[in-house]
């Protein structure tokens, strides 16, 4: 909290603070669920392996890939508060449909619009912090935003594993608080967050994958998006920790401290690296979250007790922290003004279809051959990046 107090008297603008406050309370609500909705939907609903890997990656990917073209649109407009508003609105729509299923069809489809609405406010957002953020500060900026973000991810899990206990694991009773919250992220959204002012471009929207949209970015731009996508490419859901937690003895009410544990140290590292990135080399630190995954995939193939998946667990929010506001803002560093939440949208695209590869595979893998193969696979995926990072640095 010191930190955060401290960034607040360094110039980080309000309207970042705002971002951060709403990415709280919808991530609160959406990590109530998904600490749970791998387990209900193996436990209570019967679905393989595989299929929790399809649900995930297609839903993930989904959110990924909606945001190439949300970003181009909060370009082309000059606005970002009204696609936001659209995003987190249908997120917080989605949220009763999870505890109604009786089925994986309906899961599917909850989970589908909730991360339709995910993409639809990705890129605008981070274009939106992008917009306001001083270029001093813009590290600091992306990873206080992703650090309150993971202050709700760190919370989700907790209030699950406390309703459980309450509800006597009643899961769809619990899924039901998730509304809460995700209302008042949409409430808070309304009323704290502002922007600035642009000017709508004078032509006819045209999608952002053209010929004529791409050569206007950098090579630098494109080897972030290349990064990124194997990076991608190694990480796969984190249904996939749960469900390991689960394989080695953690109980349903008590699955979701995988998600505490790990959005814990996601949030504790996501603004200190986020400040460090300001001052020195960015490629530097992500190199050190790759580092952080390989160690955390290894770990969990070889975990045959609790105490090591959750040292797993804690080294994967290690690396979270390590990656995601750095990949942000080198996307930010290295693309023009005018052309943010494009920038964002193709990054986005190239990560969805990644992450969609990532999760069928793991949930393949580990239903051929079972999970150590699994983490080993995402282990060697990590180590490539890791390579072609370090070739271009």
């Amino acid at each position: 909290m010191e930190a955060l107090t401290a960034a607040a008297t360094r110039g980080i603008p309000r309207t970042v603070w705002a971002l951060g406050f709403v990415s709280l309370f919808m991530d609160l609500s959406s990590e109530l669920v998904h600490s749970l909705l791998p387990v209900f939907l193996v436990g209570t609903l019967g679905v393989s392996m595989l299929t929790v890997g399809l649900i995930e990656g297609v839903a993930e990917a989904t959110a990924l890939i909606v945001k190439v073209f949300s970003g181009a649109i909060s370009d082309f407009i000059g606005r970002r508060k009204g696609l936001l508003l659209l995003g987190y609105g249908l997120a917080a729509l989605t949220k009763p449909l999870f505890p109604l299923a009786a089925s994986a069809d309906l899961v599917f489809t909850a989970r589908l619009l909730d991360r339709v609405g995910k993409g639809i406010r990705g890129a605008p957002r981070d274009a939106l912090v992008a917009d306001v953020a001083p270029p001093a500060i813009r590290g600091a900026c992306f990873g206080l935003r992703q650090s309150m973000d993971t202050v709700g991810a760190f919370l989700g899990p907790i209030l699950a594993i406390l309703l459980m206990l309450w509800f006597t694991n009643d899961i769809s009773l619990v899924l039901w608080f998730a509304v809460i919250p995700a209302l008042l992220a949409v409430g808070f959204l309304l009323a704290g967050v502002s922007e600035p002012k642009h000017q709508a471009r004078p032509h006819h929207f045209r999608s952002p994958i053209r010929l004529s949209s791409l050569n206007q970015f950098s090579t630098a731009y494109w080897w972030v998006v290349g990064i990124g996508a194997v990076f991608t490419l190694a990480r796969f859901s984190e249904a996939f920790l749960v469900l390991r937690a689960q394989q080695l003895g953690f109980s349903a009410t008590w699955v979701p401290v995988v998600m505490v544990v790990m959005a814990g140290f996601y949030m504790l590292s996501a603004y200190p690296v986020g400040k460090w990135s300001d001052r020195i080399s960015r490629t530097a630190l992500l190199s050190v979250g790759l580092l952080l995954l390989i160690l955390a995939d290894l770990v969990l193939a070889y975990a045959e007790s609790v105490t090591l998946v959750l040292l797993g667990v804690a080294l994967w929010g290690l690396h979270m922290g390590f990656s995601q506001g750095l990949l942000a803002t080198l996307v930010a560093d290295t693309t023009p003004a005018d052309l943010k939440g494009t920038a964002f949208g193709l990054f986005n695209l190239m990560s969805g279809i990644a992450l969609l590869l990532a999760s069928v595979v793991a949930g393949w893998l580990w239903q051929a051959y079972g999970a150590a193969v699994t983490f080993y696979t995402g282990a060697a995926f990590s180590t490539v990046a890791l390579l072609l990072l370090l070739i271009r640095r």
